[in-house]
């Protein structure tokens, strides 16, 4: 968004997402102008490992760098507890707190965080690599260090859900955004366990809070997806609606997957994307399937802000046609 560049152009990374006014602004931007069903807390999947002593910045043109990657057992041992999320990222509460308040009923306030296998695999690359080089090294070499990194994640991650649905999120994402690296096997050993166990902790702790699970590059995983405890299953492009309905069942929630390259097309092929979404999300035909309507993955840099607000529009139409789809069956049975 023009709007957000005003920002992102002039104010680094951290000092944005840690300055709980500036945070805010961010974050009711897109909300403003779009009025979607849930607005999001401005924050990354890598804010929280700061606390834990994994320091990172972002740098314009090379997105985040961790100058130390966690490559030994002394490096996993010297790890920080999140034992108080509140007085190690004093500007999450806020953030959250101030949301809830400026939406009021009007939105849901989602918070979101990144999954243990995505965080290892940023921790132990110190950046973003295609190839995801050094992290599969250690999955192969020392797979017991690697899964040392994702338990002590996993317990940082589940205090860090904890704090952001106290601070005021109504629904929190864990977001698998490295899960495309694995193959099913890898997933079923060394992502889809450490997911469970942030999720199974969480749900003891505050068992009302729903939690998305997205995981980038799903296909061929589906299955596991669906069996990990979270309420809802977000998925990408790449992935079938109408296959993963089938695997979820009708009483499933998924959330996805129009391409966000569809954005691109105009208000015709904005409405063809959503609709068939929507068709191959129920395959019933009785509009069962519960469904939130979204992109596959997030908004491209450079999409027409007009087309985002298209697609929006076309969801609350769709929405209210299916509404009065449900309305019409009830009173025919």
């Amino acid at each position: 968004m023009a709007d957000f560049r005003k920002y992102s152009d002039k104010i680094p990374f951290r000092e944005r997402s840690e300055t709980p006014e500036i945070a805010l602004e961010l974050s009711l931007q897109p909300w403003r102008a779009f009025r979607p069903d849930g607005v999001i807390m401005f924050s990354d999947i890598l804010t929280p490992l700061p606390a834990l002593g994994v320091e990172f910045d972002v740098v314009k043109g090379r997105g985040p760098v961790i100058s130390s990657p966690l490559r030994s057992l002394e490096q996993v041992a010297a790890l920080r507890t999140l034992d108080d999320p509140a007085s190690s990222l004093p500007f999450v509460a806020p953030v959250l707190q101030a949301l809830r308040s400026e939406v009021g009923n009007a939105s849901t306030v989602l918070g979101f965080v990144g999954t243990p296998w995505t965080l290892a695999a940023y921790a132990v690359e110190g950046k973003a690599d295609k190839h995801c080089m050094e992290t599969k090294k250690m999955m192969r070499r020392d797979p017991e260090l690697l899964h040392s990194i994702l338990e002590k994640l996993s317990e940082a991650m589940a205090v860090y859900v904890v704090h952001q649905i106290d601070s005021g999120a109504q629904v929190v994402q864990l977001f698998d955004s490295w899960a495309h690296h694995l193959s099913p096997g890898q997933y079923a050993e060394f992502s889809m366990p450490y997911s469970e166990k942030v999720i199974a902790a969480v749900k003891r702790a505050r068992p009302d809070a729903p939690l998305i699970l997205h995981a980038n590059g799903g296909t061929g995983k589906l299955d596991q997806l669906c069996k990990t405890g979270a309420d809802v299953v977000g998925l990408d492009w790449s992935t079938s609606m109408r296959a993963a309905r089938a695997e979820a069942g009708d009483g499933a929630t998924l959330a996805g997957n129009v391409d966000p390259m569809e954005l691109f097309g105009g208000e015709a092929a904005i409405a063809r994307a959503v609709e068939r979404c929507l068709v191959e999300s129920d395959n019933s035909g009785s509009a069962r399937g519960r469904h939130i309507l979204n992109v596959g993955h997030g908004v491209a840099q450079g999409t027409p802000e007009e087309a985002v607000g298209i697609f929006c529009e076309l969801a609350r139409r769709s929405a209210a046609t299916l509404a009065e789809k449900s309305k019409a069956a009830a009173v025919a049975a």
